[in-house]
C-alpha cells in the first residue's frame, strides 16, 4: 500500500477548477513574488505527497541552517518528470539528497523539491505558488 503519490481525486482543500479531469494543470503556475511563470497549463499532474518544505525566503539562506529548520510539511504538489518541461525555475545547492525549487527570477523559494535519487520527479507545492 503506497499512498504517497495519488495523482488523480483532488479533494479536500485543493481548487477543484486547478486540476483537469486527467490530473493536469489547468492554470498557468506563476510565482507568487513576482508572477514570473514557472510552468504552463496542461504540463503537471497533481500529486499527493507529503514533503517538508522550508520556509519561503532569499536563495542565499535556504541551504544555511543552525540545525533547525523552520517550515512546513505540505501534501498538494504538481509533479514534474522532466527538467526541461519548467518555463522558469532554478535550484539549491544540495541539501543533504535534495535540491530545493526556487523562481528564477527572483529567487525567492523554496516552491518545490528534488531529490536526487529520483531523477523523473520534481515536486511544486501548490502552496506556494499563484495560479492564472
Amino acid at each position: 500500500m503506497d499512498d504517497s503519490k495519488q495523482t488523480s481525486s483532488p479533494e479536500g482543500s485543493v481548487d477543484p477548477s486547478l486540476v483537469s479531469e486527467d490530473g493536469k494543470n489547468v492554470k498557468a503556475v506563476l510565482c507568487q513574488r513576482c508572477g514570473s511563470k514557472v510552468l504552463c497549463p496542461g504540463m503537471a499532474l497533481f500529486a499527493e505527497k507529503e514533503l517538508f518544505l522550508p520556509s519561503m525566503r532569499k536563495k542565499t539562506s535556504i541551504g544555511q541552517s543552525d540545525g533547525t529548520l523552520d517550515g512546513d510539511t505540505l501534501t498538494a504538489h504538481w509533479l514534474v518528470d522532466d527538467m526541461y518541461t519548467f518555463e522558469n525555475v532554478g535550484f539549491t545547492k544540495d541539501v543533504g539528497k535534495v535540491k530545493y525549487l526556487i523562481c528564477a527570477d527572483c529567487e525567492i523559494g523554496p516552491i518545490g523539491w528534488h531529490c536526487l535519487d529520483d531523477k523523473k520527479s520534481f515536486y511544486v507545492a501548490l502552496d506556494r505558488v499563484n495560479h492564472e
